[in-house]
């Protein structure tokens, strides 16, 4: 007797993607992380140029995400995908000139950023598209987990490379996204707006087919002008703050630590991290689904505060420990705000995910922007602890005016 499939069970499709997540992000890691290096040592870019470029790719990586999910919305999910790993493979094939070239390097980061972009809201909708409110959790985790497998080796694999033999590594990622662009043309093709992959049942029977009822175009209207107004606006927001102050870790950590520690010790850290995040997250996320989401908030941001203060002390292990308090930190934040953005809007998932990066990029704009600036100053200081403890206030003090300010918001209030 064939034993029955639990709710665990994924999909082919679902298998693959999460595989490709994997697999893009081992290449990406390999390079993106040493970008700030790369842009100011190499390249000879100053400290506050490098903080507007990675802050412009940044909002186009992010805030593109919701031209991604209307796209998505209107030609389908395979079709974005493929399109957007195109670019992507072009731009890492452009970082080769660009070795040589500043301007082509910051042309080929955009262009990155703009397959990024278009590419990661269909790649979520892919995998939850009419699956149980119960199993979104898991998946999501799941993706999170694959993403997070490839940020772990990506940086470890390529430190050694990053300065030494930037040429064969950009090459490499090049041919690597090749052969994942032609695994994708391989996934079954879905006509817009219909849901390519359908989970079944923990009985082994496919599920109903969805309803064939269609909203009147003026209730569409009406759900659509209300996208972000009422409680929809929290999950926006608050990934806004959250993905502004967790950038400051992302974009800056390389700059701070590699003088203090290495370029192996700094690749190690980002491996420990992420392997943390592909263990945890799976595990974690029921608890993480069924935390108030005011309790979530709270606890995330406090993590990151703590992590934050603790990168300050500038030592090995505070390197270490605030990393690991962050990554607390984001799995807390990051899956909850996805959650509850699916949760309370109307609309499919590609265009709620398509937001969701919209707000990620709003956030990390602001963060580049700050953090360039006030970086350059706690280094001409003499202290670049100062700013990671400038960061952990912000982590305090930002989100208590956040959750006033839409206590107060009209739009908020909108029934």
């Amino acid at each position: 007797m064939t034993p029955r499939p639990g709710p665990t069970r994924f999909t082919g499709p679902q298998r693959f993607l999460l595989a490709g997540s994997f697999l893009i992000t081992l290449g990406s890691f390999a390079v993106l992380p040493f970008m700030s290096v790369l842009l100011h040592q190499r390249l000879g870019l100053e400290l506050g140029t490098v903080g507007v470029v990675l802050a412009v790719a940044s909002l186009v990586q992010f805030a593109g995400g919701a031209v991604g999910g209307a796209l998505a919305e209107r030609v389908g999910l395979r079709r974005t995908m493929l399109l957007a790993l195109v670019v992507r493979t072009v731009g890492f094939a452009t970082f080769l000139p660009g070795l040589r070239h500043a301007y082509v390097a910051v042309a080929a980061l955009f262009l990155v950023s703009c397959g990024a972009a278009l590419y990661l809201p269909a790649n979520k909708a892919y995998l939850v598209h009419h699956a149980d409110k119960a199993r979104r959790p898991l998946l999501l985790s799941a993706s999170g987990s694959a993403l997070n497998a490839g940020i772990a080796l990506g940086p470890l694999a390529a430190s050694p490379f990053v300065l030494s033999a930037s040429a064969g590594l950009f090459a490499t990622v090049t041919v690597l996204f090749a052969a994942v662009t032609a695994g994708h043309a391989l996934l079954p093709t879905e006509a817009p707006g219909a849901a390519p992959v359908r989970p079944e049942n923990e009985d082994g029977a496919p599920p109903p087919p969805p309803p064939t009822y269609a909203p009147p175009p003026t209730l569409l209207r009406r759900r659509r002008g209300r996208a972000l107004t009422g409680p929809d606006v929290v999950p926006f927001a608050a990934t806004v703050l959250s993905v502004h102050l967790f950038m400051f870790f992302q974009h800056y950590l390389a700059l701070y630590a590699v003088p203090r520690t290495s370029t192996t010790y700094y690749g190690l850290v980002l491996a420990l991290y992420a392997l943390l995040l592909v263990v945890a997250q799976p595990l974690l996320s029921r608890w993480i689904a069924g935390l108030r989401y005011a309790r979530a908030l709270r606890l995330g941001f406090a993590a990151m505060a703590l992590g934050m203060a603790t990168l300050g002390i500038g030592n090995h292990a505070a390197v270490l420990a605030g990393a690991v308090l962050i990554c607390f930190g984001e799995i807390v934040l990051f899956l909850k705000n996805d959650l509850e953005a699916l949760a309370r809007s109307p609309r499919a998932p590609a265009v709620v995910f398509g937001r969701q990066r919209l707000a990620a990029g709003l956030g990390a704009f602001t963060s580049g922007i700050a953090g360039g600036a006030g970086y350059q100053l706690a280094e001409r200081a003499g202290h670049p602890g100062l700013f990671w403890l400038a960061v952990a206030a912000q982590c305090v003090v930002l989100p208590p005016l956040f959750a006033g300010a839409l206590r107060n918001s009209p739009s908020y209030r909108t029934p």
